[in-house]
């Protein structure tokens, strides 16, 4: 049997900017992304921890150190530029494998970063 479980997280970071006009997405950090293991187009859900919004998208690599965060398209109505959202990846495993399977959790900063 295989199950679904968290794969990769990014826990509590802030949303730098929102561009309406663009195909949908979410922009993020490549850094964030390599201490989180997730790639680009991977698939995430997304969580607004200051109104609760949850929804799904996929990853655009940003520029690598600088810290960006960005809900593109119909996402950005979403969030505000300062909210704290949480970003998830989630991979699908065999039982028995899952129950050692340990997911990959990024803790930035209040700038974005990660140490």
């Amino acid at each position: 049997m295989d199950i679904e479980l968290v794969k990769s997280k990014i826990h509590r970071v802030k949303v730098t900017q929102t561009e309406l006009h663009y195909v949908g997405s979410i922009t993020i950090d490549e850094a964030l992304m390599d201490a989180a293991n997730i790639i680009e187009n991977e698939k995430v859900q997304i969580v607004n921890v200051n109104n609760g919004q949850r929804f799904e998208t996929y990853v655009i690599k940003g520029r690598k150190g600088s810290g960006e965060v960005c809900l593109n398209g119909p996402a950005a109505r979403l969030a505000e530029v300062g909210d704290v959202i949480i970003v998830i990846s989630y991979a699908r495993m065999d039982f028995e494998k899952a129950k050692t399977f340990k997911p990959w959790i990024a803790f930035p900063d209040e700038n974005n970063r990660v140490n």
